[in-house]
């Protein structure tokens, strides 16, 4: 049974046990746009212990009782059912100190965030919406519930969604509630970096990243300060047509969505400013900047708990993003290094790094596609481009008299020489080098 029938079952259970059953939220949003929904929320008017009774034949997780939330897994599926309720007051800028159950579906809906998420839907295609969120959906307008400066005090945390909505959804946010979110970002120092990190994340994938992120860089900065010295800063170079700020923003939107290449590219020249340099000419260069991009990239996503596949992944990409590769020996030695699928995310982020600056720079492009293509030839045809793919391995080393730090030598100096094409990678030939290599 698909999911969209399973909620159905589950708000027609409610509706028989005499209770009112509404999804809600970002699931009703989805619906009218028309969007995938990876989740259903619902809300009604039991408590979370009549929900229970009423689901008594299925598993329930009391997941939230304080908050009125419990879970029903159906068919696999989980569904959080939270009672009507009305928060009490924030005190941490996070969560609210006390909440009070309420049979108001308005109510309920007036603590939400912002009007495109204060919507419910029965069981009957029947919209509940007391502050206008259909409209708001229609004009493409992320705007609080109520008062936003009340909103954003209440959870600081929607000050970086209403950034992260505007670039995912495609939306304006609405003036008054720009200028609260401009106005209160400070108050993202009380929410956990994790929390800020996954809006980060969603955001940087977003269809309108480019005009969300130059214009709310304050509130992104307020998560990353490393960015201020890169808002205004001019490159002075005649490859470049952007700001650093600008530019980065710009390969962020132009990279293929993965999310790890996007991060990438989020942090690829963060660290350019430290590394200015101004010749005799007039003309700026930015020596070592990939390497330390890639130091600073590490210290961020630490700092914002990324995982830790992901903060390597990213900063090799960072690191290697300037190499000059003119050579097939190059890329042999990079696919190793990197491993495949890094790889082809530093040709895609060198692409993107491109699309952001002077046109002329894009006849580049076609190179890193043939490089790209290369690559692939050399792992289809089984090249050897790595130790364990060479002809001989240590055992054979150590049959030759070989010892120790004598082993990887040996070996290493044969894998350059076949990549070199100085010689096959045949035993015999590998043996015969390697005897002489040990004298």
């Amino acid at each position: 049974m698909k999911k969209s029938n399973e909620y159905e079952l589950l708000l027609e259970k409610l509706e028989s046990a005499g209770f009112e059953a509404y999804i809600v939220g970002g699931c009703v949003r989805d619906k009218l746009l028309g969007n995938e929904i990876n989740d259903f929320d619902i809300t009604t008017n039991a408590l979370p212990e009549e929900t229970m009774a009423v689901f008594s034949d299925l598993k329930v997780v009391p997941t939230g009782l304080k908050h009125g939330t419990v879970t029903v897994i159906y068919n696999g599926t989980h569904f959080e059912i939270t009672t009507f309720r009305v928060d009490g007051s924030y005190t941490d800028s996070r969560r609210p100190d006390s909440v009070r159950f309420t049979k108001s579906l308005e109510e309920d809906l007036a603590r939400r965030d912002f009007t495109i998420n204060a919507i419910a839907m029965d069981l009957r295609g029947t919209l509940h919406d007391p502050f206008g969120g259909r409209d708001d959906i229609d004009k493409h307008i992320i705007r609080c519930v109520g008062d936003p400066d009340k909103r954003f005090t209440e959870d600081a945390l929607r000050i970086m969604r209403a950034v992260r909505f505007s670039s995912t959804l495609g939306f304006e946010i609405e003036e008054n509630t720009s200028s609260s979110a401009l106005k209160l970002r400070s108050l993202l120092d009380n929410i956990s970096r994790e929390r800020c990190r996954d809006e980060l994340s969603k955001m940087i994938m977003g269809i309108n990243f480019t005009d969300t992120a130059l214009r709310y860089r304050d509130i992104i900065a307020q998560i990353i300060p490393e960015f201020r010295a890169c808002f205004d800063f001019d490159q002075h170079s005649k490859y470049h047509k952007y700001t650093v700020y600008e530019h980065i923003i710009r390969t962020v939107a132009a990279a293929p969505d993965d999310p790890i290449l996007k991060t990438a590219m989020l942090f690829h020249d963060i660290s350019k400013p430290s590394m200015f340099r101004l010749d005799e000419n007039g003309a700026g260069h930015f020596k070592g900047h990939a390497h330390a991009s890639a130091e600073s990239a590490n210290e961020i996503m630490r700092r914002l708990h990324f995982e830790n596949d992901e903060i390597a992944d990213a900063c090799a990409i960072i690191d290697h993003h300037s190499d000059k590769i003119v050579s097939e020996q190059q890329i042999k030695r990079l696919i190793p290094q990197l491993g495949e699928e890094n790889f082809f995310r530093l040709m895609d982020a060198k692409k993107a790094d491109n699309y952001a600056k002077h046109e002329f720079v894009l006849v580049e492009n076609e190179w890193f596609d043939k490089c790209a293509d290369t690559a692939r030839r050399f792992i289809q045809d089984g090249t050897c481009i790595s130790l364990s793919q060479l002809a001989v391995d240590g055992n054979d080393i150590i049959d030759l008299g070989g010892e120790g730090k004598q082993i990887g030598y040996c070996l290493n100096t044969l894998l350059d020489l076949v990549i070199d094409d100085k010689i096959p990678n045949e035993r015999d030939a590998l043996l015969f080098h390697a005897k002489e290599l040990l004298i």
